[in-house]
């Protein structure tokens, strides 16, 4: 009798003991179930392979290895933001857990096809002025990640490219209208033209098409500068514009540091490894159980300025010595 009494108690003090050490909130507490993420990118595999590798490294250093622990489904536009709609609807019917959204319009995307699913966004260009949140505070609803600043950056990156070659006047800008926040930063460019003496002339690049009436247009134009704006989908054709760039002797600012690593003279911007692995603590953030709408948005802080001298020195460019001194790196 006195054995049974005593029984009981250890059985209880056993559960409370297996109960408490399951993570609240986490997916400790469905044995056998492992995280599924849905990944939403504009670009190509090979376009977006340096966000896509810094995600998939964050989640490793989080405990989170695709295969046996995490389990993800990439899915790529490769370009055509037409097909992103359809690609969001194919995660949410998955019924992932997560759905990772690489910048503005797959972030538009998944919005449109889900409220409950929580979305997290890598490098989104301006989440408030594209409706993605109500505050980077306290974004509510089912989004959160990080912002990229876009506008602003666009701002600096004209003044950077004006600093560096003084002389240029006319500045072509390529920009993707099918992108909500190019819109919003060319206007902002526009209007901080003048103040830094440079006469803003947009080309809209959307398509092949687009992209060869663009080069048809520079060749009539003969700018001074060129800036392109950072964009997943332009980014598919970024050897064909650095190459037209160093044909012409075209002094160009660019949006990443790739471009630069592959041949380009000048980028100003966030570092895309910042943006992958900043993505990959959301995710481990909400999968243990925090809300995407209690989550702020976190507005990148550390931005680099890189100066390929080589490749501009190959085009018998100048660089400002200013400009160099400032450049957080010099390839030469």
């Amino acid at each position: 009798m006195g054995f049974d009494r005593l029984r009981v108690p250890l059985r209880v003090i056993a559960l409370v003991l297996a109960v408490l050490a399951v993570p609240v909130g986490s997916f400790g507490q469905d044995r056998g179930k492992i995280p599924r993420i849905g990944y939403l990118s504009p670009s190509s595999r090979a376009a977006g392979k340096s966000v896509d590798e810094a995600f998939r490294q964050g989640l490793r250093d989080l405990g989170y290895v695709e295969g046996p622990k995490l389990a993800i489904e990439w899915r790529f536009a490769d370009g055509r933001y037409d097909r992103l709609p359809d690609l969001a609807m194919e995660l949410t019917r998955l019924k992932v857990d997560i759905i990772v959204t690489v910048g503005t319009p797959p972030t538009l995307a998944a919005k449109r096809a889900t409220s409950t699913i929580p979305i997290v966004m890598a490098g989104s260009g301006d989440p408030v002025g594209s409706g993605l949140v109500t505050s980077l505070a306290r974004p509510g609803g089912n989004i959160t990640g990080t912002s990229v600043l876009a506008p602003e950056l666009n701002i600096k990156r004209l003044d950077l490219l004006k600093a560096a070659f003084p002389r240029i006047v006319r500045v072509v800008i390529l920009w993707n209208p099918a992108n909500p926040v190019q819109k919003l930063s060319l206007e902002e460019v526009i209007r901080a033209a003048p103040k830094l003496g440079v006469q803003p002339q947009p080309l809209k690049v959307a398509s092949p098409t687009d992209l060869e009436q663009a080069f048809s247009a520079m060749a009539t134009l003969r700018p001074d500068g060129l800036l392109v704006f950072a964009d997943l989908l332009i980014a598919e054709y970024q050897l064909r514009i650095i190459e037209f760039a160093a044909v012409h002797r075209l002094p160009a600012m660019y949006g990443f540091r790739d471009w630069v690593d592959g041949g380009g003279i000048m980028s100003y911007g966030g570092n895309l490894v910042d943006v992958g692995r900043h993505a990959a603590t959301y995710v481990d953030k909400v999968l243990k159980g925090a809300k995407p709408g209690d989550l702020p948005v976190e507005q990148l802080t550390r931005f680099e300025l890189v100066v390929n001298l080589k490749a501009a020195k190959a085009q018998g460019l100048t660089i400002s010595e200013s400009v160099l001194t400032r450049a957080d790196e010099v390839i030469r």
